[in-house]
């Protein structure tokens, strides 16, 4: 973007990392979520499923998994009932995953990044600054994002990890991450969160208080949630180009968003003298 001061935007997204990490009370519960949903969660049911000594209850799975489409049960790999009902638990039911924990940990973020600055009494100092209100937005929007992403970088990860020993054996060897699953991880998802958070950081620059803010941006990222998974699980189920398209479009609307959002961060909101909504 013409004159703008890349340094200032990196300085205002560093300190309010900084900030943070200092924040005990706020990466440990965020910690504990991503482990819960990426680690812990599939762990338990693709150890149960992999491991399951119940015949009948495996012809059970087994004509479960025949009502998906005639597309997924292609897709699916393995010779034994138990390799099959894995794969299909490991690349379309965790599906969810990579959407939520993204989304609920970078609209946490976005959420007080601009309303906490007057709760905590340094919107003045950030207002006089000489960062613009661009760089300014620009950098609680940096900020914003990189939490999520990195829990998703990790946790996606360490799920791979988990599936490739839990499933792997049963279906051949690793196989984990699918070409669908990467298509969602880098062309489904980002332009949702940017859709997101751009809303979210509006209604930040508005409200009155961080409360508020966290139950604005609650009511905008559950309809975006539902949007994403579907566009999600629609990839993994072999879709065709419907959800590469659709995506397309969202990376479109979410730059629109975010090009359109930065003129809600003004000096005097940051100051606290703007109305909210």
């Amino acid at each position: 973007m013409r004159n703008l001061h890349w340094g200032h935007v990196m300085t205002v997204a560093r300190t309010d990392l900084k900030q943070l990490i200092q924040a005990r009370d706020f990466w440990v519960p965020m910690m504990i979520l991503g482990g819960l949903f990426f680690v812990i969660v599939p762990t338990l049911l693709l150890a149960t499923i992999t491991r399951i000594g119940d015949v009948e209850l495996m012809t059970q799975i087994s004509e479960t998994l025949e009502v998906l489409p005639a597309d997924t049960q292609a897709q699916l790999q393995g010779e034994s009932p138990e390799g099959r009902a894995g794969y299909a638990m490991a690349v379309f039911l965790f599906a969810p995953v990579a959407v939520i924990v993204p989304l609920t940990i970078s609209t946490a973020v976005g959420a007080a990044t601009i309303v906490g600055e007057r709760e905590k009494g340094t919107g003045e100092f950030l207002a006089h600054s000489p960062a613009g209100v661009r760089e300014i937005y620009l950098g609680k929007l940096i900020a914003s994002l990189v939490p999520g992403y990195f829990t998703t970088a990790v946790g996606f990860a360490l799920y791979s990890v988990i599936v490739n020993l839990l499933v792997g054996p049963k279906v051949g060897g690793w196989f984990f991450p699918t070409a669908q699953w990467w298509v969602m991880i880098l062309w489904v998802l980002p332009p949702f969160l940017a859709i997101c958070l751009s809303l979210v950081l509006r209604l930040s620059a508005r409200v009155k208080s961080t409360a508020a803010a966290q139950q604005a941006s609650g009511l905008i990222s559950l309809p975006l949630i539902i949007v994403a998974y579907s566009q999600a699980t629609g990839v993994l189920l072999g879709a065709d180009w419907v959800p590469l398209v659709l995506g397309g479009v969202a990376w479109l609307v979410g730059f629109f968003s975010l090009a359109s959002g930065v003129r809600s961060v003004t000096r005097s909101r940051l100051l606290g003298v703007a109305g909210g909504i």
